[in-house]
């Protein structure tokens, strides 16, 4: 019990820090995000004038007060679920814009991280069962050489070779134009083509690691000398592996997938900037360009309690297939 309050006092402490960092670094960065709007319109060679910003910035209610008590609103506003009006999107709201986009990268990144994971962690224990072996030697070579390719060439790889030269997949974008978004068929299936490309750009690194990291695990615990004495036990090969080996191998394992789920929130920047995808990645990196603090401060609070509360599940979860780790919260 001790460990479980322990965990959750924890939880709570790293969520308020994390809540004050997310207030405090979008003003640390500097400029006025009104004067950014005028200047993009007028273009960067025309002047601008106070009143124009000025009144830019009453339209898009930046607040012009000190700055405990910009914190202060923040809080309340936060509790409330009230995060304002993108300054980049006016006059949508910022949930509005959040609304919009999230889907997409649940459904892309979540799915992608999800199959990483199962089809990672597989390869990973019957590599690290068979290891030494030529199902181990290919996995382990392969892994080591698409381990070393840079993202970004590989995205841009796959996107010079199935968009431009052999046109089999649009070049980017969500979903076709003529094809309104809806929940029918021409629209789903629109979507579905277009995401074909970001999905295996991502699905050609995402389960090396997991593949590395349980093959790596699982061999140190098959050295145990509890897989030795069941061993000696007589006990089959097959289930000193996945009984004895993989249950305890995956629990690091666990943990990573957790924190990597809570990460979807935040998109795959890269992802979604060369294939144009409509995510949250790229709403993001819209948002910091255009110093839009209401909707930075948003997406990374959706970011960070997305985080926290996956590796806080990831705790509970250690404790519960672990009892060594209550035991040592316990003591």
């Amino acid at each position: 019990m001790v460990y479980f309050l322990r965990k959750s006092a924890f939880f709570l402490l790293t969520l308020w820090a994390a809540v004050t960092l997310n207030f405090l670094i979008p003003r640390l960065q500097g400029g006025d995000p009104a004067e950014a709007i005028v200047q993009k319109l007028a273009g960067q060679s025309q002047a601008v004038s106070p009143e124009q910003v000025q009144a830019v910035r009453l339209m898009l209610g930046v607040p012009d007060e000190p700055l405990w008590r910009q914190y202060i609103d923040y809080l309340n506003q936060t509790i409330h679920g009230e995060f304002g009006v993108s300054y980049s999107y006016f006059p949508y709201t910022v949930l509005h814009m959040v609304g919009q986009t999230l889907p997409w990268t649940l459904i892309l990144v979540g799915i992608t991280q999800i199959l990483s994971f199962a089809i990672g962690t597989a390869l990973g224990t019957w590599a690290a069962w068979r290891r030494n072996g030529r199902f181990d030697s290919i996995v382990s070579t392969f892994g080591a050489f698409f381990g070393t390719l840079p993202f970004f060439w590989t995205a841009l790889l796959l996107l010079y070779l199935f968009a431009f030269k052999w046109p089999l997949f649009p070049d980017g974008g969500g979903y076709s134009g003529d094809s309104p978004p809806g929940w029918n068929w021409a629209f789903v299936s629109s979507a579905i083509y277009h995401s074909v490309l970001p999905a295996v750009a991502i699905m050609l690194t995402g389960p090396i690691g997991w593949i590395m990291g349980m093959r790596n695990t699982m061999i140190q615990v098959l050295g145990e000398d509890y897989t030795r004495l069941a061993r000696a036990k007589g006990l089959s090969e097959r289930r000193i592996a996945f009984t004895y080996g993989a249950r305890n191998a995956i629990l690091p394992n666990v943990t990573g997938f957790a924190i990597s789920l809570g990460g979807i929130v935040g998109g795959s920047i890269l992802v979604e900037q060369i294939f144009n995808y409509p995510g949250m990645g790229r709403l993001m990196f819209d948002a910091i360009g255009n110093r839009d603090f209401p909707l930075i401060q948003t997406i990374f609070l959706f970011l960070t309690i997305g985080v926290l509360t996956a590796n806080f599940l990831a705790d509970m979860l250690y404790g519960v297939l672990d009892p060594r780790v209550r035991r040592g919260g316990d003591s």
